[in-house]
């Protein structure tokens, strides 16, 4: 399986890398980011790329592949709203209808979050955004389309946060979120987990669209 994976610099992203490398499946890995990896293995390939709202200069690289990793994703947390949506939504639905006309057989993986309103209606306002996100892009005709919703996710293996206290907080609180993976699958996955489920469902499918947390664990 030959997969583009975008956001490998994120938390999320490095797990998901490193769970592409390492799994046999998965033969081919591009990255398309605005910064390196850093990572060096035979089985990755890189694209930087600055607009993620045009992808028109690197459209002949990112046909032939059979599923898109998508784990882009910015917190709501102090950020203007127009800001937040158009990162969330205007750059992911860039990419997915780039993708969708290029690799028509494409299965498409998009992480989200716990929480996310698929109605649209509700009172958070990212929430909403990520609905809408998750709701156009099962709207678009990839072979197939899932949508991940982890709650808490504990890095493992080396992946680490770009905000430095989080790292601190992750590594002070590293015996209780393990137990917490064990104990209530519902509220707790690691980056290992999610990496290896997002990789099998893009592989073999799942029996719905939309997976909690317990649905990564599960699988």
């Amino acid at each position: 399986m030959k997969v583009i994976l975008f956001g490998a610099t994120g938390m999320v992203g490095q797990g998901v890398l490193r769970e592409c490398l390492v799994d046999a499946s998965v033969t081919e890995v591009l990255s398309v980011g605005r910064g390196p990896t850093g990572v060096q293995n035979a089985k990755l390939h890189e694209i930087l790329h600055d607009d993620f709202t045009d992808f028109s200069k690197i459209e002949s690289r990112l046909a032939g592949y059979d599923a898109c990793l998508f784990c882009l994703g910015v917190s709501s947390i102090g950020m203007d709203p127009e800001r937040y949506r158009h990162l969330t939504y205007d750059v992911t639905m860039a990419a997915a209808k780039t993708l969708a006309r290029l690799n028509p057989g494409m299965v498409f993986t998009y992480v989200t979050g716990k929480g996310t309103d698929s109605t649209e209606q509700g009172s958070l306002r990212w929430a909403r955004v990520k609905g809408k996100t998750e709701n156009d892009l099962l709207k678009l005709p990839f072979k197939a389309a899932y949508m991940f919703r982890p709650s808490g996710i504990q890095p493992l293996h080396g992946v680490r946060s770009k905000t430095g206290w989080i790292n601190v907080v992750y590594a002070l609180t590293a015996p209780l979120l393990s137990w917490m993976v064990r104990a209530v699958p519902s509220q707790m996955t690691t980056s290992e987990q999610l990496g290896r489920a997002m990789i099998k469902v893009a592989r073999d499918g799942y029996p719905k669209p939309i997976l909690e947390s317990e649905d990564i664990n599960r699988i």
